[in-house]
């Protein structure tokens, strides 16, 4: 029999060493980064400010990566696509008021796509807290209050010794299935007092597993055994699962059509035969999956985009497996399985058994062709002809992020991201500006591959000041903007909707010359020499930026039939 005191991990001699005679001059601001650095991290992001300080000062006795944005914002962007490239929790360092709230549009788009980011924040002194009144600069009447709605889990540190759990505790919470931000916040007095509190060098934080139960796991692997006309939708959780491998094993035993949401790009091959892509905003690819017996949901809450606007009806039966459990038949009655997709589709490979199907393959090649003979009626050949010079010109195992702008609308349904884990959107809150500091973060996260980040010119200009931190770090990210002269996606459904469009059309600088004038290289390029000037750029090592002057169009809207 096991006791919880056999357990207990004894220190080493290093430890003991270093608890016992810790180096002069530490502050509470070093317990953050020593339990940062103890847990694992090697990176952080974020922006100094006043009541942060002492956490900022303590970088510089750690061997913890500063990477420093100008907006927080961004930084909480660049976090983000730390966590969605690594797995790993993202460390984002915020001061208060202001600079914390500046954060929470990131953070929504953190929580909307699981993205595990570690966002610590500093408060006002003890002495002000709890009554907005002090007159504290950026004080709040309750700062956590603001990031309750929006992450996962919030950690309130009011003494040095509370330091090192309540991050460890965070840490755990941004990892554990569903994954997502996490907030934990310091007052500036415990950050910067001298501390007594030992050295923080042992941190072991174990995510917890969510494995399906057994029993809903046996009543789905008898529906799909017994399934005429199978189908799947792999969304975002097969991605951060790591589960890809294991969804294409039991598609081909099920010989079950596969179609991939906007969170789910590269979960499963985009050529193979039972592959429908990524045309989720399609009705024929609609059509096909309402009439599928058994629908296999994996990872996703069959949300807006998910579900074709919400015009999808199965009538099938439904077994949706999904981490998190709020999302759970929140859109469609189904067998809902709360758990890690990779634990369950492990779990079901155990007991579905081969199925075979000499029309699955044919009815998929029906299917998308259907949806080329849509799109080409269309004379979108301008569209088609841009994605398909940006996906020539990204090295097949290139990460790349895409901005709320037309050409990313087209790559939700069109563009092949040649792998999981490749291709990022901010298609989760839809929030403007996350394409270049997220693909800041991606290049910090992994040097030894070229990242492509796409803006429209409105979007661009919510992260242009990031240019400074490509540069200052010599990030390898160029940076496509497609010029509209405006907010392109909203003047067409203004003009849609009403006619004709209000508030869409925008000055804006000369990009290339804005970019040079950070010291990083631009060029004006055309739909003809956009592959060449794009794969070109790409080649060559850190920032750059390729400016595409280009009005281009979305394919009609395919819920309307």
């Amino acid at each position: 029999m096991t006791h919880d005191h056999d357990l207990v991990l004894r220190p080493t001699p290093a430890q003991t060493e270093a608890a016992l005679n810790p180096p002069p001059g530490r502050r509470g601001g070093d317990l953050v980064v020593e339990t940062l650095a103890a847990l694992g991290a090697t990176t952080v992001f974020g922006l100094p400010g006043q009541h942060a300080l002492g956490m900022f000062d303590a970088l510089r006795r750690s061997d913890l990566r500063y990477i420093g944005l100008r907006v927080e914002n961004n930084a909480g962007f660049a976090a983000d696509a730390f966590g969605r490239i690594t797995g790993e929790a993202a460390p984002l360092l915020l001061s208060t008021g202001p600079g914390a709230l500046t954060s929470l549009a990131a953070l929504q788009e953190a929580a909307a796509a699981s993205a595990p980011v570690l966002a610590i924040s500093s408060q006002v002194p003890t002495a002000g807290l709890g009554g907005g009144r002090h007159g504290y600069l950026h004080e709040l009447p309750d700062q956590a209050a603001s990031f309750r709605g929006v992450v996962k889990s919030v950690h309130t540190v009011r003494t040095q010794s509370q330091i090192p759990s309540a991050i460890e505790a965070a840490w755990t919470s941004a990892l554990s299935a569903p994954h997502g931000p996490v907030w934990v916040e310091i007052p500036q007095d415990v950050l910067l007092a001298e501390t007594a509190v030992p050295v923080v060098t042992g941190g072991d934080a174990f995510p917890e597993e969510l494995p399906p139960r057994p029993e809903l796991t046996a009543v789905a692997a008898d529906l799909l055994s017994k399934a005429a006309r199978p189908a799947i939708i792999a969304g975002g959780g097969v991605v951060r699962a790591d589960a890809s491998g294991k969804l294409r094993q039991l598609a081909e035993r099920l010989q079950a059509p596969v179609v991939t949401t906007p969170g789910g790009k590269g979960a499963f091959p985009w050529k193979h035969p039972l592959s429908l892509q990524s045309w989720i905003e399609d009705r024929h690819t609609t059509d096909f999956l309402e009439d599928a017996d058994v629908l296999l949901v994996v990872g996703s809450g069959l949300g807006e985009l998910s579900s074709n606007y919400h015009t999808f009806k199965p009538r099938g039966r439904v077994v949706q497996i999904e981490a998190d459990l709020g999302k759970l038949e929140s859109n469609h009655p189904a067998l809902g399985i709360h758990a890690d997709a990779r634990l369950a589709l492990q779990a079901l490979l155990e007991t579905v058994p081969a199925r075979e199907d000499a029309t699955a393959a044919d009815r998929v090649r029906e299917v998308l062709a259907k949806v080329a003979d849509r799109i080409a009626a269309q004379e979108l050949t301008l569209e088609q002809d841009v994605l398909a010079s940006v996906r020539k010109a990204l090295p097949a195992d290139s990460p790349s992020f895409w901005d709320m702008t037309i050409l990313a609308y087209w790559a939700w349904s069109a563009f092949d991201a040649k792998g999981p884990n490749h291709m990022h959107s901010a298609q989760g809150a839809g929030g403007l500006g996350y394409a270049f500091p997220a693909a800041l973060g991606a290049a910090a996260a992994d040097p030894t591959r070229p990242v492509l980040a796409v803006s429209g010119d409105g979007g661009a200009l919510y992260s242009i000041a990031e240019l400074a931190t490509a540069r200052q770090y010599d990030l390898d990210v160029t940076w496509l903007i497609v010029d509209d002269g405006g907010y392109g996606i909203l003047r067409e459904y203004m003009s849609d909707a009403f006619g004709q469009a209000t508030a869409t059309e925008l000055a804006r600088p000369d990009y290339v010359a804005l970019a040079e004038s950070f010291g990083v290289p631009g060029v004006r390029t055309t739909p003809e020499n956009l592959e060449q000037d794009l794969a070109k750029a790409l080649r060559a090592p850190g920032p750059s930026v390729v400016l595409l002057p280009a009005v281009l169009r979305m394919f009609a809207p395919t819920h309307l039939g």
